[in-house]
Formats: structure tokens, sequence, C-alpha cells
């Protein structure tokens, strides 16, 4: 070990420390990522690659999308090492009148908003894709939207980091935190103590026990997800599509599907990789922290996608995988300082926009850190005192 004191320590060696520890490292301090397993070895590793604004709600989130994929796209340029950055936009397919109606809704809040959205028809679908199912009667599209290989994104940050001086320390895992009576945060972990004027919670679905160390009630809860790995044949898509009843099944609301696709949260999302494979999704179950991968929702996501493509019931799967993402009631992550312990920041709770939120969370954490008047994005609507009456954050 290099050293053991640094102004600022983020627990967490997924997209979301990274991001954290690029953009405080770039602001000249001292940083360190602790990370109890490899880097990017947990939900970062076990996700798509899309940096979206098409599936968040008009307002604070859609803005707050927007101004994260602004960075990724300069961080395309800034960071030495590439990450299969490509922003092609993506689109939500409607296959009823009632969807498309309110798709019709959703573009008009989305465009007083100020983004980029317009609807279009069957006739753009076959553009799109030969491989769309033939009923299928239009959607949403959003120019803005990116993507990029999660793993490359994280090592690139990573090492961005490093570039400003950022020491990163895996296999490392956070056994306690304290607070002395100098005000440092001293970090018992299994390489030892490390101290740090500042400390960052980026450990996804488990900032629970980190927060639990310092006496604070975290709201997060591990929901499971699904992918499934197609292998490289005739490109169904250049582009990220998802069905508009994803955003259904994302904010609680009710679809016409049948009962095991209810059951299990499941809704089309297909990702173009750039090796010329593709991913599909998607699911959200409450299971707790239980990984393995599930058959009979394998199957419904695999019905799922025939249905909007039924040439992929011709096409071969590689593999499946599932990953934990960090939910919270609202839906929105918890970027926040903490008031009961000065120096102490959440930065969790993203559930499936991690890899969307990284760059702006990344940067917010960066100006709270620094004490900046103004941020990138307004801090109210992430700040940990939501959830609780008692307003335990000022």
């Amino acid at each position: 070990m290099n050293r053991s004191h640094f102004e600022v320590a983020v627990i967490g060696g997924g997209i979301i420390g990274s991001a954290i520890a690029y953009f405080v490292a770039k602001d000249g301090l001292s940083v360190t990522i602790l990370e109890r397993g490899d880097l990017v070895s947990g939900t970062s590793s076990r996700c798509d690659g899309n940096i979206l604004a098409i599936d968040k709600d008009p307002g604070f989130d859609s803005q707050m999308s927007l101004k994260s994929q602004q960075l990724v796209h300069q961080l395309s340029k800034e960071l030495r090492l590439p990450f299969e950055y490509r922003a092609p936009g993506s689109i939500l397919v409607c296959e009823s009148e009632e969807e498309m109606v309110a798709a019709e809704k959703w573009v008009r809040r989305q465009n007083e908003a100020g983004l980029a959205f317009r609807i279009i028809d069957r006739q753009d679908l076959k553009q799109e894709s030969p491989f769309f199912a033939d009923d299928l009667l239009g959607g949403v599209e959003c120019a803005t939207d990116s993507l990029v290989n999660p793993y490359m994104f994280t090592f690139a940050l990573c090492d961005g980091a490093q570039q400003y001086g950022a020491q990163i320390l895996t296999k490392t895992e956070v056994t306690g935190i304290k607070k002395d009576a100098e005000g440092f945060f001293r970090i018992d972990s299994t390489r030892g103590e490390i101290t740090a004027k500042k400390v960052v919670n980026a450990a996804g679905v488990w900032a629970p026990r980190i927060g639990a160390m310092v006496g604070i009630d975290i709201p997060i809860r591990p929901r499971k997800g699904h992918l499934i790995v197609a292998s490289r044949q005739v490109p169904v898509g250049q582009r990220n599509v998802m069905e508009f009843g994803y955003l259904l099944s994302k904010f609680g609301g009710q679809r016409k599907v049948d009962p095991d696709t209810e059951k299990y949260g499941v809704a089309l999302v297909f990702e173009p990789t750039e090796s010329q494979n593709f991913l599909i999704g998607s699911s959200r179950q409450f299971v707790g922290f239980h990984t393995k991968a599930d058959m009979n929702v394998v199957r419904v996501i695999a019905r799922r996608a025939i249905r909007f493509y039924p040439k992929m019931a011709d096409m071969n799967v590689i593999r499946t995988y599932t990953g934990l993402r960090p939910w919270t009631e609202d839906h929105l992550p918890i970027v926040s300082q903490v008031a009961e312990i000065p120096g102490f920041y959440i930065a969790a709770g993203h559930e499936g926009d991690g890899i969307s939120l990284a760059a702006v969370t990344g940067k917010l954490i960066a100006e709270l850190i620094a004490e900046k008047s103004e941020t990138i994005i307004p801090t109210e609507p992430l700040r940990l005192h939501r959830f609780s009456k008692k307003g335990g954050e000022t």
C-alpha cells in the first residue's frame, strides 16, 4: 500500500465510484477507491450500456440524464482509454393504439422540457430494422441517447483518475468506519486502516451495509434483473430499442400482458454491441441478494423479444446472466451529503440507471465535496432526507 491517508475515500469500485474518483482527482484532491472485489465486479458488470434519456420522466429526471449524456460525450474525448462510445439515439416501440396515444403525450412533455424526442411511424420502424414484427404501429425516438461498454467505461474512468494521482485498492473490504476527535474518518479494512477527511459511500446494493457502520439508514433494496446475450450474426438493428411498456414496468404502471410477463417485470430491451452481437432484457424482481439465473424468467424475456422480433426465434443465445440493481422507492438515486455526519456522502440507488447517470453523479459529488455554490444539477431531489419525515439531512 503506497499511502494510508487521503482527502477522499470512495467505497465501491463500480461505475459510480470510478466516476467520483475521476472527477475528485481531477479537482486536485487525493483520493482512493476501496473495492472489496475486483473493479467492475458488481452491478456495473451485469448490465447493459445504455446512456438514456428516453425512459426518464420529463423534467428533473430527463434533464439529469441529458447532462450525463453531455458529460459522457466529453469524456469520450478526454479519457485516454476508449470505451466503445457511440451516440445513435434510441427508440421506444408501441404495440397498441393506446400506447401510441400515450407516446404522443410523452413526446409533447419531453419536447416542452427541451429534449429531442419525436414520434416515428410504422414505415420508420421498417427502415430501422427489417426484423421488426409487421403489426407494430410506431414509437418514439430520442436523438441524444448513446451506448458505452460498461466495463471499458469504468476502466477508462479509473485510468483517468490514476492519471490525476488516485489510488485504487481492490480486494479491500471495508469492515468498519468511525470518526475520530480530529474529525478524520478511520476506515478499517482487510488491508489495514485508511484515514480520510471525507468518505463517499458508492457501494450500490451494499450501500445500506456501509451506512449502518456510521449509524445511517439508507433505504435501498436489491432488485434483480436478467439479460440474455445473443451470438454474433446478421445485424438486427443499429441502436437501442425498448418497448413503450418498459416505462410502465419501470414505474409500476399497468400493462396488457400475460401474468408471467407482469410477475417478473419483463419488458423488451434490445442493445446492439460494437462486436456485432446483442443483449436482450429485461426483468425486475425483488428476491433479496439471490443472483442465480431463473430459466423461467429467461424464457419469458425470450418470448417477449420474439413478439417484437419474430425472427429471433431462429437466433442463437450465448449465455444469460443476472445483476442486482440498487432500487429506491421514488426511482431516483441518493446523491447526497449527510448532515449528521459531516464529510460523509452517499452516491447510490441508481437502479438500472447507474451507467446512464455515472458521469453526472461523479461530477455532482465532486462539486458537493468542493462545496460549490452552483452544481451541475439541483441537489434537492437527490438528498437522503427526502425519505425521512425527520429530515435527517439539510
